[in-house]
This record gives C-alpha cells, structure tokens and sequence, in this order.
C-alpha cells in the first residue's frame, strides 16, 4: 500500500517567507506534526483550528478552538448517543478577538473565558489536558476536565494539500489516543475512560481555503484482529475525502499500534446525504480499506449568515470491516467507535 507521496522528515515552513505563498517544500506528507503553518496576509480567507473530539461508548464529546479571520470559536458540544440527548455551549466571537493558536502546533496553551466560562487546552509532552466551563442552554452549570495521552512514538497523518499556490491547507489528524476524564452537568458526572475504551480525536487546520467547498472526514479508534494470527491490536481510522481530489495528495492513513500506514489513493465514499443514519462505505481502490460505518445518531447543524454559510451531517457510530497496513498484514474489527460526515462550506 505504499503510497506515491512524498514523506517530509525535516520541520518545514507552510508559506514562502512573507507568508503569502504556500511553499514547494511543505507539499508532502509526515508522521509527527513538524510544519510552521507562517500564514501572513490574506486576511478573510486564512483558517486555524484546533478540533478536539472524545468517542467513550455512548458519549461523544467536541472541542472547538478557531480563528477564521472574521470569527473566533470556543466551543463546547457532547451528546449521549444512546438517548439522543445533548448540550454545550458555542461561544462565536466576532473578530475573533482573544483566539490565538501557534503557528506549530500544540506549542503554546490555547485559552479563553469570559464572565460565563471558559476553554483552555494545555499541550505538553505527554499529552494534552482540557477544561471547560459553561453554563447549558437552561442555566445549569456544566463542566469538562479531560486528558488525551500522547503515548510515546505515537504517529499522526500529517499532509499539505495543494490547491495552488495561494489556496492551500496543512491538516494533522491524530487518531486512537487514549482519553479519560469526567464531564458534569449540574449534579450529574459522567466519567470516561477509567473502564472501557475512550479515544482522543485531534483535527488540526491551518491554511488558506477557497470561498466553496465540501468534505468528507471520517475515523474511529479501537481494537482489531490480526486475521493471521488472531492477535489483538489497537487500530485508528483516519479518512477524508471531496476536497483532496485533483490535488494528487490525500488524508487517509491506518494507525496500528501507535505506527502510521499513509494511504495515496482516494477512497470511495458511499453514503446518501438525504439519509445520513443509513450505512456509510469507504473503499480503497487495492482492497486495503473495506469498511462501513453503523450510524446510531445524525449531528446535523446549518448555518446561514449572509456571506457565511455551512451544512453539516456528522453520524457517529460504529465501524466494521478490514483494514491492511504497509507490511501486508489485514485487521478485522466490529463495533470500533467512530463517526463520518459530510460538510459543505461557504466561508
């Protein structure tokens, strides 16, 4: 399954040095987020997000931390995926002022608050820590407080994809990091992560995107079956789609057991936008990714703000199927937590 891209081993820089450009060495692939994403200029069309997202059983938990220019972000969302039931608190502030996040990633606390609560997510070598504090839609006093290991030797799938040279963006996605912690609405705790699986979903952007466009993200995290020799392995999916066609560059991979397989090849999606809670299917085009996604809940969320607008189907669920890394080697799994969506942008 080796893939056609080339892999950077070296820390590089996003854009040329005024930071207008994306630069030619940037454009690749690596296993550690080694990239300064040095964004100057072109103001109204730069994004930089950290997204976190915790998957424990049936609580799904999303962090968002973002600067898109003209709208900060942080916000907090969670959902019991058995009852439907959710809440969290979206805090937008214009001009997003008060949102800062580092050129490289994950090396300066990400912070904010106000008289209502806060968000601060706090990187260091072992991981990162979260805590949130905010009140729910009828004033009950809520509250985070994770921890997503990073173990040691960890990979993550790392890309810049190219749409030229001044529309570009640098992605780091980390899958399958263990997660534990306790989120609390009013009297209610509900804890994670100290039995059971609980898994760390990081989407890292920063880049300069075009007006109109649509993607496909996909992934989940669990234990697998060698189907060779049967023995237990921990997998993380991690799978995209739409926005990389034409590029030459995508952001598909496998981690197994902390090491990552990058993919090259698009992967065929298969899903009904009119039907979300209906099976998703990706495929490779070798075979090496079989896999279906068994929604149980649609996060579906539209936004229309004059210049601004957003739709966005997000299923969780679980995922079954096959998976084969770079040594050749298949891994069998069912009922690895995960999610899919689709979502269609006008930013």
């Amino acid at each position: 399954m080796a893939t056609h891209e080339r892999e950077i081993t070296e820390p590089v820089d996003l854009c040329t040095a005024d930071g207008r450009r994306l630069h030619p060495d940037a454009i690749g692939w690596s296993r550690h987020p080694i990239l300064t994403a040095n964004l100057r200029g072109s103001w109204g069309r730069n994004k930089r997000w950290d997204y976190w997202a915790i998957l424990a059983g049936d609580l799904a938990i999303a962090v968002t931390y973002a600067d898109v220019d003209y709208l900060g972000m942080a916000s907090i969302w969670w959902c019991d995926l058995e009852t439907g039931r959710t809440g969290g608190r979206d805090n937008n502030i214009p001009g997003a002022f008060g949102i800062d996040l580092p050129d490289l990633p994950g090396t300066a606390p990400l912070r904010w608050s106000n008289r209502r609560g806060g968000v601060a997510l706090v990187d260091d070598e072992g991981g990162v820590t979260i805590d949130a504090a905010w009140r729910e839609s009828d004033g009950t006093r809520a509250s985070l407080t994770a921890r997503i290991e990073l173990p040691e030797g960890h990979e993550s799938l790392n890309v810049v994809i190219p749409w030229s040279e001044t529309r570009f963006q640098f992605t780091s996605k980390h899958q399958a990091r263990p997660a534990h912690g306790v989120l609390t609405i009013g009297d209610e705790e509900r804890t994670f992560g100290s039995t059971g699986d609980a898994w760390g979903v990081l989407d890292v952007g920063r880049g300069r995107w075009p007006y109109r466009n649509i993607w496909n993200w996909g992934g989940g995290a669990g234990h697998a079956t060698e189907i060779e020799r049967g023995s237990d392995h921990v997998v993380g999916l991690q799978f995209g789609g739409k926005w990389t066609q034409g590029t030459g560059h995508t952001e598909n991979g496998i981690i197994v057991d902390g090491r990552l397989t990058k993919v090259g090849d698009e992967l065929e999606w298969t899903y009904d936008w009119d039907a979300p809670l209906r099976p998703w299917t990706l495929r490779a085009p070798d075979g090496s990714i079989d896999v279906t996604l068994h929604p149980r809940y649609d996060r579906h969320s539209r936004v229309e703000a004059v210049v601004l607008g957003m739709e966005v189907h997000q299923v969780f669920g679980h995922w079954s199927g096959t998976v084969r890394d770079d040594d050749g080697v298949t891994y069998r799994f069912d009922g690895m937590q995960g999610f899919a969506e689709e979502a269609r942008n006008r930013w």
